[in-house]
C-alpha cells in the first residue's frame, strides 16, 4: 500500500495563466501538507519542466492564451510517450471534461474551487499515480530476476525463495489495483469491463450500457454544508466529510443498493441495479431512514449541528460506464432528474418521496402526505414523507 508520507512527498506542478488561481491552489496543497508543489503559469514551459522534473501530478487550466489546455497535453504525450498522464484538469466548461479525458487526462476539477473535492481527487489520484509507478517497479525487478535465473541454473534453488516472494508481492499489488476498480465500479459491471476492455491495443472498449424499468434513486445533501465548512481546517474537513459519507457506504451496503457518486456535500444511491431487486423502493427508504438515523448520533457525539435533506424516486434509467482510463458508473433519465427535485424541494431532516416511489411502499412504512410542489423544470408533483417504520416493516 502507498505510505501518506509517500502521497505527501509527491512532486505537483500547477499550472494556470492566472496567478490568482496559482497561489490559491498552491495554499490549498500546502495547507494540506504537500511539500513540494511547484508553480507556472507560461503553459509553453510545462513540457520542459516534466522533462527535468517528472512530476507526480499536474494540476492543469484547460483555458489559457496561447497555449491551451489540451496543447500542452498533446506536448506532455510527446514528453511523455505513454498512455497514462498524471494530469487534472481544471475547467469551468462541463462540455470540456469529457474531451480533456479522452486527450489523456486522469480527472477534472470544475470551477469555481470546492476544497473538500480538490483535495479529495488530488489524494485519490496521487495514490493511483503511485501505485502505478509502483507496480511497474515490481514488473522490472521481477523480468530481471527471471533473466538472471535462465542465465545461471546454478541459483535457481537460491533465488527461488526470493522469486516466489518478489512474485506474491506482486499479486498483491495486482489485487489491491483490482480492488481499486471495485472502489469505483459495482462488482458485475466491473467484471464485464475485465473482459471487454483491452489494456494493451489502442481503440475503445465496447459500450457498457443497461437500461433498468424499475429502480428507486436516493440523492442525499448536507444542508448549508457549505457556510459550516469554513470553521474547518482542510484536513478537519476532508475529515468530517469522509467519516458521514463512509457511514452512508456502509448503510448502501447493508441494505443492498450501490452507490452511485458523491458530488461535493451531497450523496447519490441507487436500489435496484445492476442487480435487480423487487424491493428497491423499500430498500432506499430503509437506507435514508438509517442515514438520518446517524447523522442524529454523530451531531451528538460531535457537538455539530448538521442536518441532511433526502429524496427518492422510483421508475426507470439508463446506466452505464463513462471513461476510458478513469471510469464512472452513472444513470440517466427522468428518474434521476425527479429523485433529484424530491432532495432540493425537500425539507432538513426529511426524507420526501413520489407518487411512484409511494405505490412501491406498501404498509411497511409510515407516510405522510405533504401535496402537492411545482418542481423545476418538470412541473406539479405529489409528494409524501417517509416518517418512520411500521413494525411489520422494520428491520
Amino acid at each position: 500500500m502507498i505510505d501518506t508520507a509517500d502521497i505527501l512527498a509527491a512532486r505537483i506542478l500547477v499550472v494556470d495563466d492566472l496567478e490568482a488561481n496559482v497561489l490559491l491552489l498552491e495554499a490549498m496543497l500546502h495547507g494540506a501538507g504537500y511539500t513540494r508543489v511547484e508553480a507556472t503559469t507560461d503553459p509553453r514551459r510545462v513540457g520542459e519542466l516534466h522533462r527535468r522534473n517528472h512530476y507526480d501530478l499536474i494540476v492543469l487550466d484547460l483555458q489559457m492564451p496561447g497555449m491551451d489546455g489540451f496543447e500542452v497535453m498533446a506536448h506532455l504525450q510527446a514528453v511523455q510517450p505513454e498512455s497514462y498522464l498524471p494530469v487534472i484538469v481544471i475547467t469551468a466548461q462541463p462540455d470540456h471534461k469529457l474531451r480533456a479525458l479522452r486527450a489523456g487526462a486522469r480527472d477534472f476539477v470544475s470551477k469555481p474551487f470546492d476544497l473538500g473535492e480538490v483535495l479529495m481527487r488530488v489524494r485519490n489520484m496521487l495514490e493511483v499515480r503511485l501505485l502505478h509507478c509502483e507496480s511497474l517497479r515490481y514488473g522490472e525487478e521481477l523480468e530481471r530476476k527471471v533473466c538472471e535465473l535462465e542465465a545461471s541454473r546454478e541459483t535457481i534453488v537460491h533465488q527461488s525463495d526470493e522469486l516466489r516472494q518478489l512474485y506474491e508481492k506482486l499479486v498483491r499489488e495486482q489485487q489491491v489495483a483490482e480492488r481499486l476498480l471495485l472502489n469505483v465500479l459495482p462488482a458485475p459491471v466491473a467484471e464485464r469491463l475485465k473482459l471487454r476492455f483491452d489494456l494493451i491495443a489502442p481503440g475503445p472498449p465496447e459500450i457498457i450500457a443497461d437500461r433498468f424499468e424499475e429502480v428507486s434513486v436516493l440523492f442525499a445533501d448536507l444542508v448549508q454544508f457549505t457556510c459550516f465548512s469554513p470553521a474547518l481546517s482542510p484536513e478537519g474537513l476532508v475529515a468530517v466529510l469522509n467519516e458521514i459519507f463512509a457511514e452512508f457506504d456502509d448503510i448502501a451496503e447493508n441494505r443492498g443498493l450501490e452507490k452511485i457518486k458523491t458530488i461535493g456535500d451531497a450523496y447519490m444511491a441507487a436500489a435496484g441495479l445492476p442487480v435487480p431487486a423487487d424491493d428497491h423502493a423499500a430498500r432506499a427508504a430503509h437506507m435514508a431512514l438509517d442515514m438520518l438515523d446517524f447523522l442524529t448520533r454523530f451531531n451528538q457525539q460531535s457537538g455539530f449541528s448538521l442536518q441532511l435533506r433526502v429524496g427518492i424516486h422510483s421508475g426507470a434509467v439508463v446506466a452505464g460506464v463513462i471513461g476510458r482510463r478513469k471510469f464512472i458508473y452513472d444513470l440517466w433519465g427522468e428518474t434521476v432528474n425527479i429523485a433529484s427535485r424530491m432532495e432540493s424541494h425537500g425539507i432538513a431532516g426529511r426524507v420526501q418521496i413520489s407518487e411512484a416511489t409511494k405505490e412501491q411502499l406498501g404498509e411497511s412504512f409510515l407516510l405522510e402526505a405533504r401535496g402537492t410542489i411545482n418542481a423545476k423544470g418538470i412541473g406539479e408533483l405529489q409528494t409524501w414523507y417517509v416518517a418512520g417504520r411500521t413494525t411489520d416493516g422494520s428491520r
